[in-house]
């Protein structure tokens, strides 16, 4: 193939805002493999944190290396590779839902026995998430795992029955790296401390603290050994070489989301109204009587290469009570709102999970490039169609086991 059809950096912005970028075309054979570095820090590791590579996973990651007073280097700056900082006696593995498994089958197939490890921001979803686990919790002197997402109590009740000690944070109030900072035996300094408050800033779209979007989009820009770096030496207060580096990459990415924002349209849903205490536009008082089974909501609706959160925010102040990005690559991210939190439940039905005023999913309708072709060229109009159905399918009363822990 002709590289310079995948080259995202070749596109004008308009037409590379609906196709997904370079990395999408690679072979999942090829980044399935391990690279040797990761073989190579697997080996030497004395703990290993398996984590999701956002700001939240990321930073359990920083106070996991602290904790166990992992070399840190004299300074670090964006254009460093990762390959120029010190080893480490504790190895980072950047995961996500779907390849949760891959990363613990690595630990038991590179890492030592005897090893410690940690599972960071990441929430099964399926069986296959933890078919490795009780293999790695008999390769591992121990097995901690920190997160805050919805689990269901099976899903918790299997991993604690595998030997795991599983800390699972209130999601309404707790980022995983809240969830780490208390939970490690650890008193952690201030820097630390600010470091959990201004993640769960973002992480739970708080946005009370403008330092916590510097902290997502360096985590989503640069490579995870750098970011953890950065944040171990300069906490949230980045230096000015971060700052212009932010800065720089912001002026694509705010074009990116304008592009999405263009191409968003409002649906009015008719969706079951929740019993059970999830918030949405109906009176509590209205439905006391039952009469009144549905409600209407705003949902936006857009497709595009773009940070979800700013478009969300952007369609909620169009009127929106939840919002859906539809990725090119296929994922979708689903935001809520004070009149919309169940964005989980709609996840869920897709296949997916996350948070009530946060959650992602792929629908499984991709065969082929085929598909995926016909998914670019219609703007993601079968996945747009299966989430809809999911919210006008969403249960008139709350999943028993639909609760943080």
């Amino acid at each position: 193939m002709n590289e310079s059809l995948i080259d995202a950096d070749q596109l004008p912005l308009a037409r590379k805002s609906l196709l997904p970028g370079t990395g999408f075309f690679v072979s999942d054979s090829d980044e399935d493999e391990p690279s040797s570095e990761r073989i190579e820090a697997l080996t030497r590791a004395e703990a290993v944190v398996i984590a999701d590579s956002d700001a939240d996973g990321l930073g359990c990651a920083s106070l996991i290396r602290a904790h166990h007073d992992d070399a840190l280097t004299a300074d670090v700056d964006p254009t460093m590779a990762a390959h120029e900082l010190p080893d480490h006696d504790v190895a980072i593995i950047p995961a996500a839902p779907h390849s949760l498994t891959d990363a613990q089958e690595q630990v038991i197939e590179y890492a030592s026995e005897g090893v410690t490890v940690y599972v960071c921001d990441l929430c099964p979803d399926r069986d296959s998430d933890i078919e490795p686990l009780s293999e790695l919790v008999d390769h591992a002197d121990s097995v901690h795992w920190f997160d805050h997402h919805q689990w269901t109590t099976e899903y918790e009740r299997r991993v604690q029955a595998a030997g795991v000690d599983l800390v699972v944070g209130d999601s309404e109030t707790e980022c995983s790296t809240d969830v780490a900072l208390n939970s490690l035996d650890e008193t952690f300094s201030p820097q630390f401390q600010t470091l959990a408050a201004v993640t769960r800033d973002h992480d739970l779209w708080l946005r009370e603290d403008p330092r916590s979007d510097d902290l997502a989009d360096f985590a989503q820009w640069i490579a995870p050994e750098i970011y953890v770096a950065t944040v171990r030496h300069h906490g949230v207060d980045f230096p000015d070489a971060v700052d212009a580096y932010i800065t720089r990459r912001r002026v694509e990415k705010e074009r990116l989301i304008e592009k999405a924002v263009e191409r968003a349209e409002l649906r009015e849903l008719t969706v079951p109204v929740a019993s059970g205490g999830s918030p949405d536009k109906t009176d509590p008082a209205e439905t006391e009587d039952d009469e009144t089974e549905d409600t209407t909501l705003t949902v936006g609706l857009t497709y595009g290469r773009c940070s979800q959160n700013e478009v969300a925010e952007a369609l909620r102040e169009q009127g929106a009570d939840a919002a859906v990005v539809v990725k090119p690559s296929g994922p979708v991210s689903i935001r809520g709102t004070e009149t919309f939190a169940r964005c989980h439940e709609v996840a869920k039905a897709v296949g997916g999970g996350g948070h009530p005023k946060a959650a992602g999913c792929k629908p499984d309708i991709y065969d082929d490039m085929l598909d995926y072709a016909h998914h670019w060229t219609t703007r993601g109009a079968i996945a747009k169609r299966l989430i809809i159905d999911a919210f006008r399918s969403l249960p008139s009363e709350l999943p028993d086991d639909d609760a943080t822990a």
